[in-house]
């Protein structure tokens, strides 16, 4: 009898156990639940908000917002390609600048760099990402864009302006501010986001793969060409990834070093307007509802571009990795 009462004991006590951590676990999943609904909460205010802002525009100019460079406040006349134009071609050569740098500084400091030097120097580019945007933005207006103007750009106009194709793109007098200076300004603002996150990549590569290929007679290169780097590849494309967001939204540097002209040049030398710096310039002086209205269409274009982005660079991870799982 004894036993037989110590044993319903074990067992209510036991379920009583269980029972307690259940209500813990459903409590847990209820606050984690509660935690995802309010990120698309806020994800779903901000898409109304911006649609019930930019709705007067929408209707008074339809499609043709998008297609027209004109910005004519006092005629009531608006259109975005310029800024459209200039927020793609800033970040799409800020990354074709950083990129390669990037991977660059990354196999330096785990396969080249020695070891006592590897951390200051990890630190000191990690660095970067923490001055703030403004302070880019001033270096480069006073100090970089002079510095451009005197020497980068009149050799680039001797060189490239002479090619047939391409002498268009480095066309016309150098002004030291314009879409290519803001670009650069963007690839050294985005270089710490690829170069850490491709470091912390290439660290988790097996030590066992790279080891087999140094026996087998490979070359550094030849290392990190086939091996590091087709195993890094989904984080490399999302480090890469992460700094085309960042540099699609920023905007003070570019602001102070762009030109902040409304229409579309073949130069890259010339200067321009992206999205995020017509919203920082115009906004203070938008006097009139239809003015309101057309900025907040520009920031409707801003979010809808860098959710595309995000949401491709998230298929192509998806790709990579099963691709990379279907040849394991």
């Amino acid at each position: 009898m004894a036993d037989a009462a110590l044993t319903e004991n074990l067992v209510a006590t036991r379920a009583d156990t269980v029972r307690r951590f259940g209500r813990r676990d459903a409590g847990f999943r209820g606050l984690t639940g509660l935690a995802a609904l309010l990120v698309v909460a806020v994800f779903a205010g901000v898409i109304f908000s911006l649609l019930i802002g930019a709705m007067p525009a929408i209707q008074k100019f339809g499609f043709s917002f998008i297609t027209s460079d004109a910005w004519d406040p006092v005629a009531e006349n608006y259109g975005a390609r310029a800024s459209i134009y200039g927020t793609l071609v800033t970040s799409i050569i800020a990354m074709l600048i950083a990129v390669p740098v990037g991977i660059g500084i990354a196999i330096f400091l785990t396969e080249i760099c020695p070891r006592p030097l590897r951390r200051p120097i990890g630190i000191a580019i990690e660095l970067l990402a923490g001055i703030p945007s403004i302070i880019y933005g001033i270096w480069g207006l006073f100090v970089f864009a002079p510095q451009f103007q005197q020497t980068l750009e009149p050799w680039l106009i001797a060189i490239f302006g002479k090619i047939p194709g391409v002498e268009a793109l480095f066309a016309g007098p150098p002004y030291g501010i314009g879409i290519f200076t803001a670009a650069l300004i963007l690839s050294i603002m985005i270089l710490p986001f690829i170069s850490a996150v491709t470091r912390d990549v290439f660290e988790t590569v097996p030590p066992m793969l790279k080891e087999a290929a140094y026996g087998l007679g490979c070359t550094t290169w030849e290392v990190m060409w086939r091996v590091v780097l087709p195993f890094a590849r989904a984080g490399v494309t999302g480090g890469a990834m992460l700094a085309l967001g960042r540099a699609l939204g920023e905007t003070m540097a570019v602001t102070f070093v762009i030109g902040n002209a409304h229409h579309i040049q073949g130069s890259l030398l010339a200067p321009g307007t992206t999205i995020s710096a017509t919203i920082a310039n115009e906004f203070s002086e938008a006097t009139t509802p239809m003015y309101q209205s057309a900025i907040i269409e520009l920031g409707l274009i801003l979010f809808f571009i860098t959710f595309v982005v995000l949401a491709a660079a998230q298929l192509m991870l998806r790709a990579l990795e099963r691709r990379t799982g279907a040849a394991r």
